[in-house]
């Protein structure tokens, strides 16, 4: 595990961008934490580190935004409006094992869903310290991902 806090938007995509360096097809990173806690933020920082050039936006209403043109496609879940289920009918195993990389915000909605191995971030506002700063916490879950995070810590030590 590795817990960084940042005091501005910046900073959260400058930490999704260098993670991009180790990222693989395949690999699903889950984001959880409040409404407007940087989730989006640190998913632009991971698109500018794939090269992909598009815009990022949340996908809250559409649930899943692909982004073209990088090293690695990016697919942009957002699964808070599976909250009553319906994980399964979305194909997630498709993207899963796929040739892109899978950013899923709200991952608790499809739990069951997930693969064997998966790096959760996750996000908590800091209000009272000023209205940027945000406590990332990075949490491993395979060697892959635990390799990652490892790089990631001490490049911020």
């Amino acid at each position: 595990m590795f817990e960084i806090t940042v005091t501005s938007p910046e900073e959260t995509m400058a930490l999704g961008q260098q993670l991009t360096a180790g990222l693989h097809a395949q690999d699903v990173i889950l984001l959880d934490g409040d409404l407007g806690a940087g989730k989006t933020t640190f998913t632009k920082g991971l698109a500018v580190g794939l090269g992909i050039k598009r815009h990022v936006k949340s996908p809250t209403f559409t649930i899943i935004r692909e982004y073209q043109g990088g090293r690695l496609p990016l697919y942009h879940m957002d699964v808070y409006r599976l909250e009553n289920g319906g994980g399964d009918e979305l194909g997630l195993d498709e993207y899963f094992n796929g040739d892109g990389v899978n950013v899923i915000e709200w991952s608790k909605f499809i739990a069951d869903e997930l693969p064997a191995a998966y790096l959760r971030i996750v996000f908590k506002r800091d209000d009272e310290a000023g209205e940027s700063q945000r406590t990332l916490r990075f949490e491993p879950v395979g060697a892959h991902f635990e390799k990652l995070v490892a790089q990631l810590a001490v490049a911020h030590e």
